[in-house]
């Protein structure tokens, strides 16, 4: 090749250049979802839209991906006048099961109505 030879060392440079290839792409792979796992730990509930933008924040610039980052550590104390606070714990319960591919969890049971003293209600 070029009537150059090629020996062990050559080799061994090439596969150096690989593996620190490999290793480049698998951490920045793991770097770009971290926003979204984290988010995804602390049941947050735009977590899908943390996740996007912790993927999406590293192509063109890294400041999308700081303001994930931030965002997946944001308090999430969710006051929603439409939901009792149950209701909307169970919704974020259902779409994170979602995100992670598994299934929502079971309802809780219903209470009965409580009966009033004497027996008629």
């Amino acid at each position: 090749m070029f009537g150059i030879q090629l020996d062990i060392w050559d080799y061994l440079t090439f596969l150096t250049f690989f593996l620190t290839g490999v290793s480049v792409v698998a951490f920045w792979v793991w770097l770009a979802g971290l926003p979204g796992r984290i988010a995804l730990a602390r049941k947050h509930p735009d977590a899908e839209a943390v996740n996007l933008m912790g993927w999406a924040g590293l192509l063109p610039t890294v400041y999308p991906w700081v303001q994930a980052f931030v965002w997946a550590f944001k308090p999430t104390e969710i006051v929603d006048i439409r939901r009792f606070p149950r209701e909307e714990q169970r919704g974020i319960d259902e779409d994170i099961a979602r995100l992670r591919g598994a299934t929502p969890p079971a309802p809780p049971p219903a209470t009965p109505p409580a009966t009033p003293p004497g027996g008629k209600s």
